[in-house]
């Protein structure tokens, strides 16, 4: 064509319009994930990692040495059982303990020089052998302990708690019960009613715990009738001197109150006191007694 000849369209004919280019679309699987998820894409992540920051928030912030349940609470250890020869766990009810209170401090006087053991090992060891049954009616069956390390005849002691029971005006009067001394046997398998033990004033509170002996008084815990050595020495000062009869009385008054028997008072000037009257801590008027059915 000659230089400078203008291009020249044939009328009625449109040009098509030019194609616009074909806008870029992801690639690649991160890039089609997060075209699919859109925001979700982002937030999945953020909460399982905040998620894992809390979990190890809260196993960082336990105490390792605090054991814990299955729920996540402080498990309480199970008391542990305690042997037959040695002291009550003080987990008794105030009613299956009997005492007669620690005297006050204008209370009787010094006895001297104590020729007893004041304090002894704190376990104590069952007598061996049975006896025969004294009296009739309904049997109790008991046990006799003395504590080790005291220098008591555990043999003697045992009789003389054997004597006491047996004896017609003891609680088995008129045929009202019976008793029976029983062994070691017998007090591993638990086939007796009560026990009656002889422990020093300074174990007293072991084997009395929470109920207020002083060392001085005896008592009834649980199923024992627990005779304080000091007083079983050397009595009381309203029995004068007569260790044997206050010995009758521990014995009963003890024994009492483990079948059941609750204190008792004076009923008047002169008259026999009630064995279950607090006889150690004074007699209010009354003569001395030691037997239920005097």
């Amino acid at each position: 064509a000659a230089r400078g000849a203008v291009a020249t369209r044939e009328p009625g004919v449109r040009r098509p319009p030019a194609t616009p280019a074909l806008r870029s679309r992801p690639r690649g699987r991160l890039r089609r994930f997060l075209t699919r998820w859109g925001w979700r894409a982002y937030a999945i992540p953020l909460l399982t990692l905040a998620t894992v920051l809390t979990l190890v928030d809260l196993v960082v912030g336990l105490d390792p040495t605090t054991p814990t349940t299955t729920t996540g609470t402080a498990a309480s250890s199970a008391p542990p059982t305690t042997p037959a020869s040695t002291p009550p766990a003080a987990a008794e009810s105030p009613a299956s303990a009997e005492i007669d209170a620690a005297p006050t401090e204008t209370g009787p006087p010094p006895q001297g020089s104590p020729t007893f053991v004041q304090q002894g090992v704190g376990t104590v060891s069952v007598v061996p052998g049975n006896s025969a049954v004294y009296g009739s009616g309904p049997l109790h069956r008991f046990v006799v302990e003395v504590e080790d390390g005291i220098g008591v005849d555990a043999a003697a002691f045992a009789g003389a708690v054997e004597a006491t029971l047996g004896d017609p005006r003891s609680w088995g009067n008129g045929g009202r019960m019976s008793f029976q001394r029983v062994g070691v046997d017998e007090a591993a398998a638990g086939t007796y009613e009560f026990k009656v033990t002889l422990i020093s004033p300074l174990n007293m509170e072991t084997y009395c715990p929470g109920v207020g002996t002083g060392g001085y008084t005896s008592c009834r815990y649980g199923d024992r009738a627990v005779i304080n050595l000091a007083r079983w020495e050397t009595a009381v000062p309203d029995y004068q001197g007569d260790v044997p009869t206050y010995r009758q009385y521990v014995v009963n008054h003890e024994v009492g109150h483990a079948l059941g028997n609750g204190h008792r008072s004076c009923p008047g000037i002169g008259q026999l006191a009630p064995v279950m009257q607090q006889q150690t801590l004074g007699l209010d008027g009354c003569a001395k007694n030691a037997w239920p059915y005097p």
